[in-house]
C-alpha cells in the first residue's frame, strides 16, 4: 500500500462527518482560491516596508519611548549605511583585483563613488564613536550648520 492511500471508511458517522465538513469546507475553500487569493498582493515577507518612526528632533524633551525609538532607527539607519560602504568598497576592491594591470583607469568611477559614499558617512557618523546615540548625530548635525553657516561649506576647507 502506498503511503496516503487508506482503505475506504466503512463507518457510517465519520461519513456522515466528512460529509457535513466537506458542505461547509467546499464553499469556503472555493472562495478563498477563486475571489481572496486572486485579489490579494503578493510579495515575499523580507520586502516589508516598515513605517519610519520620528527622529530625535521631532520627540518632546520627556517622551522616553520616543528618544527610544528614535535611537533604534538611528543604529538601524547607521548599520544599513555602514553596509552600503561595505559593498561599495568591496565593488572598488574586486575591480582592483580582476582588472590589475588597467585598475587606475577603469575602477576610477568606482573610486570616486566610494570616496564620496566615505565623505557622506564619515559627515554624518564619523568621530560619535561606537557608543553614538541619536542626540549626538543631531547636535553634531546642527554644530556642523552653524559652523558652514559661519565659514562656507566644510568640504571646500578639507580638500
Amino acid at each position: 500500500m502506498v503511503q496516503g492511500e487508506y482503505p475506504p471508511d466503512d463507518n457510517l458517522f465519520r461519513a456522515f462527518i466528512n460529509a457535513l465538513y466537506n458542505t461547509i469546507d467546499a464553499p469556503v475553500t472555493w472562495f478563498r482560491e477563486s475571489v481572496v487569493e486572486p485579489n490579494q498582493k503578493k510579495y515575499p515577507w523580507y520586502h516589508k516596508v516598515y513605517r519610519r518612526v520620528p527622529t530625535i528632533d521631532q520627540c518632546y524633551t520627556d517622551d522616553v519611548l520616543c528618544d527610544f525609538e528614535a535611537n533604534a532607527q538611528f543604529k538601524r539607519d547607521r548599520a544599513v549605511d555602514s553596509e552600503i560602504l561595505s559593498i561599495i568598497r568591496t565593488r572598488y576592491e574586486d575591480c582592483m583585483a580582476y582588472e590589475t594591470p588597467d585598475h587606475l583607469t577603469i575602477c576610477k568611477p568606482l573610486w570616486e563613488r566610494y570616496k564620496a559614499a566615505e565623505e557622506a558617512w564619515f559627515i554624518k557618523y564619523g568621530d560619535l564613536g561606537a557608543y553614538a546615540d541619536a542626540k549626538k548625530a543631531y547636535m553634531k548635525q546642527k554644530h556642523r550648520m552653524i559652523w558652514e553657516r559661519r565659514h562656507g561649506p566644510l568640504s571646500e576647507h578639507t580638500k
